[in-house]
Order: C-alpha cells, then structure tokens, then sequence
C-alpha cells in the first residue's frame, strides 16, 4: 500500500499545482475586464477590453487553440497557393511589415503573442504579425517576385476575390435610415472559422463589434460597427496590381480607421494615409448619426470618395473608376459572364426591384440570391450573391479552380437602429441554407484532399443578433 499511497500524494501534489497554476492565469489582471462566451448558432463572442497590450494578452490567452490552427491553415493555403513556406512570410513581416506597424498594434500584437504562450501554446511574434497580413501576402507576391509565379502568369501570384455587399439609404430604404449587408467569400477552411465576434473597448478610440478571424486585429473581411456611429464594409476589387512595401499594412489601417474614425471623412483620410496597396477594395460605409452613405474606392494609384444621402452602393469585387480600371487593374468590364459583372447586374436588379423596402430582411434575403443574370435561371455558382464556387464546374478563373472548396461562408447584415445598440445579424454557413458537407465533398473531388486535415463541415445556421453586453 506505501507505494501506491506515495503515488496517490505524488498525484495530489501535482494536481494541486496545476490548480494553483490555472487559478492564478484566471486570476491576471489583465484577464479581468475580458469573457469569451459558448457559441451560439456558430457565433463566438469575444470581449476585450483595456490597453493595447492588454486587449491582445486576453485576445492571444481566450483564443489560443482556435489562432493556433488558423495559422497551420494560413501556411497550408499560401504554401500550396504561392509555394512559398511559412518562413518566408514570418521573415517578411519582421523585415518589411513590423517598421511600418504603430506602436499601440505592437503592442497588441505583442500582447496576442503572450497571451497564445501563457495559454500553453507556441507561436511567437512573426507568426502572428504574418498571419494578420494573410490577406495582403498575394499583393505584395504579385507586384514584387512576379517571375515566381506559380501558373505561369505574367503576375507573381493569385489574387483571390473575395465577398458581395451593399449599403442603402434615403429613398431606397424602408425607413430612409442606412441598411449594410455583407457575406464573405473565402475558402471554407477560413469561412467555416471566420465566425468570432469581437467586442473591443479600447482605451483610446471608440468601442468595436466586428466579426472576424482568431488572432486578426482587424475584421479582415472588414464588417463592424464602432460606437461614433460608423458602419463598414468592403469588397475587394479583382484583378488589382500594386503594392508598396514602405507604406502602411492594411490590417493596421483598417483596425485604426474601424477604432478612431467618427466621420467618413476620418475613415477615408485613416485608409489613405500610408496606403500600401495591399487587400485592394471598395469600402461601403455609412454613418448612422447622418444616415450618410459612402463608396471609398482605394487603389494604390487611384483613389475616390462618392457619398449620398440618398441612394445605394453595392460591391462584388468589380472597381468603378476607368482610370483606376485602366492603370492598375486587369479587369474585363465587358465580360458578362465574369462574377463581379453578373452579382453587380443583380445587385442593381435588386435595388431597383425593391426601392423603398429595403430593411435587414430584405438585406439577409438578398445575401441568399442564387440568381445567376447570366444563364437568366436560379443555380448557385460563382455568379450568384450567395457563392458556390463549389458547385461550379466553371470555377473563378484564375482565382478558384472548378469545383473549388470555395464561396460565402458566412453574412452579417445591420442598420442604423440596430448599429446604435451596437448589435448585428449574422448568419454562419451559406444564408440560402445550403450546407456544406466536407467527407461527401472531398469523395467527390480527391484533388482537394490537400485540405482534408483542417476541412469541416459548414452547416447553413439561423441568423443571430449578436451585440455587445453592458
């Protein structure tokens, strides 16, 4: 019996130090004014609150299993996309994007990098400073190693395109106050995941909701509302060219501009200065104080600012001005059956269709459209609103390959009222109620059975208010 009570004590003794050890994690300071709450219908809330450094140490600690795999998946995607390693990217982002990071975002992205230790795993700075620039990496690929390209194009990389949009206002709306509605289109392996709320308090700027990826310091689908009133979304524009490695990262603009913009002015002003180039888009914004509504089309050449009172703007990866089109795109605009032509042609259908109506249910219909205005006929594919590039034998040349694990992941949509309460409707999975089935899928095209370590099922959920708590 002495040895097996020796090893009872030995037990006893360790498992009380894990209790002291796990008490005293939960006990930080800087974890106090922070929560994470269970799912609901997909949807993992975050809150965060403090100073920089504290805002990413409770971000890095309440996430750290869920940013661990976003980055496996990150390197899986560019490695397989770029060829290009992971190192690669790490050492980039020390070299060329970490001088051009201000302060307060190295703090919070030092904050992160602790918070993903003290939670008892290991990525350091570079992966996470890397993993926030995910979306720009193609940008600066394209514009500087065009000689590497992978498919043998004139420009270094694939851009990938990404969601559908809309804001509207005045008369097309049902109570002539702003309505904005977003869905992201991404590859399944990011959507099904990109489904955390973020509720940021920072201690300079203004409160934040916005949805987004774990480990991101901005949305990087770029949906959220802060407390000053503004709502924001974006698309990117297709077939972009340029970048600049001495300007500002974009995720660093666009968390600044969602975090101390109070005007559209201030957010056009906080993505232009600096401007790298890097994720390319048409932003839609909207201020709910004014009921003002705004396209801010950003190139890195060209830039322009419309904004109304009265109308709408809607976005589906196509650019707007011919001089940004001709300089620094590559864009068909009389390619009809292209998916930023034919969903643009539906969303002017759409806006035409319902003037006047238009509120969050019209908007979270809207996000469900399968109507393809080039084949005339309903069927989900890469031309329709909600994207199903994986039921498409075309694809999204060059971007998504036929059949591509690819199209809407998730939609959020709000408005003036409920942007004041700091709430929005969200829905995670396709809005039309399409579920997507990864063992089924994966049976049918083994091509993509590079992604079968990290692909999961993306089931159609019910949309959600989701908001901040007092």
């Amino acid at each position: 019996m002495r040895p097996r009570l020796a090893r009872l004590f030995s037990l006893l003794i360790v498992g009380a130090a894990l209790i002291s050890c796990s008490t005293e994690i939960k006990t930080d300071p800087r974890l106090e004014r922070s929560f994470r709450r269970p799912a609901v219908n997909g949807w993992t809330l975050v809150h965060l609150e403090g100073t920089p450094a504290e805002i990413g140490f409770q971000h890095g600690y309440l996430l750290a299993p869920e940013i661990t795999e976003i980055q496996k998946i990150i390197a899986l995607e560019l490695e397989h996309d770029y060829g290009k390693k992971w190192e690669f990217f790490r050492a980039e982002a020390q070299a060329m994007m970490w001088p051009h990071v201000e302060p307060r975002y190295q703090q919070e992205l030092q904050g992160i990098t602790e918070g993903v230790r003290v939670g008892g795993l290991t990525l350091d700075l570079w992966d996470i400073v890397a993993l926030n620039a995910a979306l720009e990496w193609p940008y600066y690929l394209d514009t500087l190693l065009p000689k590497e390209s992978k498919t043998g194009s004139s420009t270094g990389a694939r851009i990938p395109d990404h969601c559908s949009a809309f804001v509207a206002t005045g008369s097309y709306t049902a109570d002539g106050r702003a309505v904005i509605a977003h869905n992201v289109w991404s590859p399944y392996l990011d959507g099904e995941r990109w489904t955390i709320v973020f509720d940021i308090v920072p201690e300079e700027g203004f409160r934040i909701l916005m949805d987004g990826l774990p480990g991101f310091i901005s949305s990087a689908d770029d949906f959220g509302l802060n407390a000053a009133g503004l709502m924001i979304t974006e698309t990117t524009i297709d077939g972009f060219q340029g970048f600049d490695p001495e300007g500002i990262p974009e995720f660093v603009r666009a968390r600044k501009a969602m975090q101390f913009a109070s005007s559209i002015d201030d957010f056009a002003r906080i993505m232009t200065e600096g401007n790298n180039g890097g994720y390319a888009n048409d932003w839609l914004v909207a201020d709910r104080k004014t009921d003002e509504i705004a396209r801010l089309e950003l190139g890195l050449k060209n830039v322009a600012l419309e904004r109304t009172r009265d109308g709408y703007y809607v976005g589906a990866n196509f650019p707007v001005d011919p001089k940004l089109i001709r300089e620094e795109t590559t864009f068909d605009v009389d390619d009809a059956g292209s998916s930023p032509n034919a969903r643009r042609l539906r969303w002017e259908e759409l806006m035409a269709e319902h003037k006047g109506k238009i509120d969050i249910a019209l908007a979270q219909r809207f996000l469900a459209d399968h109507y393809d205005t080039f084949q005339k006929k309903d069927e989900p594919n890469e031309r329709t609103l909600c994207g199903h590039i994986e039921l498409s034998p075309r694809g999204w040349p060059p971007d998504w390959a036929p059949y591509g694990p690819y199209g809407a992941g998730q939609n959020k949509v709000a408005d003036s009222t409920s942007a004041e309460r700091m709430s929005f409707w969200a829905a995670a999975g396709h809005a039309c109620g399409i579920d997507f089935k990864a063992g089924r899928y994966l049976k049918a095209h083994p091509e993509f059975d590079w992604q079968k370590d990290f692909l999961r099922d993306m089931p159609s959920r019910p949309w959600t208010l989701v908001g901040i708590e007092k």
